[in-house]
This record gives structure tokens, sequence and C-alpha cells, in this order.
């Protein structure tokens, strides 16, 4: 009883600090990663670590020494693993070192404009990719496209993805609220786990998103399903006011 309440006489106001601080990044870190791939790894890294205890516990001195030599490169496999990770969360710093939650309010008029496109293309069955960007540039993320900056508008979305259009087979762009690019290409997943029912389309949203913080709605050629795409996660089979609803979270409140 004395330990303790000689550690209570020794504790500081910093110490108080330090501790909210650390709970703080880890609050922010588990923000930064959820519903990504990050957490899956996590929780195998969690599984080679108890592995490991186990073996010392139990004498497995092979296991042992294999895993000593796994786990004493661990920073270098951390880095590899979450490279897209580290990457999102030192560009989130970046732009708000102070880890405030600037928010972004987008017009609307700008949401419905999209809605309109998405359920217009999904009643004709016609396949669509609309990138909206949020905090972190996606300058380096495109390839190709053309420049078109015009007021976003659901009969221009719906005209950019007619099949006769010459710039269809990509994607537009959403940028500070204009239609800024079409016919833009997106990296492409290389997660194993997307199920074989996603087309390139769905494929080449979760690929963007898993490498920046942009929100993509998705129209399927084959079913007329809309679907919205952020994070590497998607959400599928979305009706108009189920997508007006969702976008405006995604885009009006705080992320």
């Amino acid at each position: 009883m004395s330990e303790i309440w000689e550690l209570f006489m020794n504790f500081r106001w910093l110490d108080v600090v330090d501790i909210l601080l650390v709970a703080f990044l880890i609050y922010r870190i588990i923000l930064l990663i959820q519903g990504t791939r990050a957490v899956q790894m996590l929780f195998g890294l969690a599984i080679i670590f108890l592995v490991y205890l186990g073996s010392k516990v139990s004498s497995l001195f092979t296991l042992q020494w294999m895993l000593d030599g796994f786990l004493s490169s661990l920073v270098l496999v951390i880095v590899v693993l979450f490279q897209n990770d580290i990457r999102r969360a030192l560009i989130h710093v970046g732009k708000n070192p102070f880890f405030t939650d600037a928010a972004h309010p987008q017009d609307t008029e700008i949401i419905e404009e999209i809605v309109k496109g998405c359920v217009t293309l999904a009643s004709r069955r016609i396949g669509a990719l609309i990138v909206i960007e949020r905090e972190t540039g996606l300058r380096d993320m495109l390839e190709i496209g053309v420049e078109i900056d015009a007021k976003v508008a659901g009969d221009l979305i719906t005209s950019i993805f007619l099949p006769y259009s010459p710039i269809h087979d990509g994607a537009v762009v959403i940028q500070q609220g204009r239609l800024k690019r079409a016919g833009c290409f997106l990296p492409l997943s290389q997660n194993p786990d997307i199920s074989k029912s996603l087309g390139t389309r769905h494929r080449a949203a979760i690929g963007l998103t898993e490498l920046v913080d942009a929100v993509v709605v998705v129209v399927s050629e084959e079913t007329g399903k809309i679907s919205v795409v952020v994070g590497g996660k998607i959400t599928r089979d979305l009706d108009s006011s189920t997508l007006r609803r969702l976008l405006k979270r995604l885009l009006e409140q705080k992320k």
C-alpha cells in the first residue's frame, strides 16, 4: 500500500499530459486505420508475437530462433506492410499538423447533381466512375485524363459516360466543387480478398481509396447498381436516397 501511495505522491502533472498525449495518438491512429487492411495485418502481427512468447515458454528453440529473426526486423516489416497507411497518415498530419478535423463542406447542389447523374446512368446500365477529392490531393494518383474544369452537373456526368463518348472509359474527378478532369485511369487494387464479382471499375475505386481519402462512386455496367468506396471499403446496392445520405455524411461532416 505504501508503494502505491509513494507512486501517487510522485505523480506529476506532466505525467498526466504524457498519458493523455499517448492515448490521443493511439486514438488517432485507430481512426486512420479503421476499415482498412491494416487492422487485419495488425492482428496477424499480434498472433505472430503471441506464438513467439509461446515458443519461449515452451522452449521451442527452432521456432523461437525463426521468429527472433523476423521480430528483429520488425520496424522494416512494419514500414513495408503499412507503407500506404503510413503515407496516408503523414499526408493527413501534413495538412492538419495539430490533428484538427477541418471540415470541407460540399455544396448540397453538387451532391444532388452527382446523385442525379448516377441514378440516370444506373437506370440505363451505363458504367461510371466518379472520384471526389477530399483532403489528400489526387494529382500524383491520376493517369492521363482530359481537362474539363466545369460546373458539376448530372447531365454532364451522364454525357461523359455514354458509350459513344471518347472519354467514357475512365473516371471523372471532382475537385474543389468543380468537375476538373475526365477519362482518368486509377491504380487497381492488388488486394486478393476482393470479390471476383467486382469488375475493373470497382477494383480501381478500391485501389485509389486504399491510397488516399477520396470518395469514389461506382455505377456497375453489368448490374446497374450504385456503390460507394472509401478507405478501401465498398458499400453496394445503394438507391438514390441512401446514396445522397452517404455522400452528405462523407463529404459534409468532419472526417
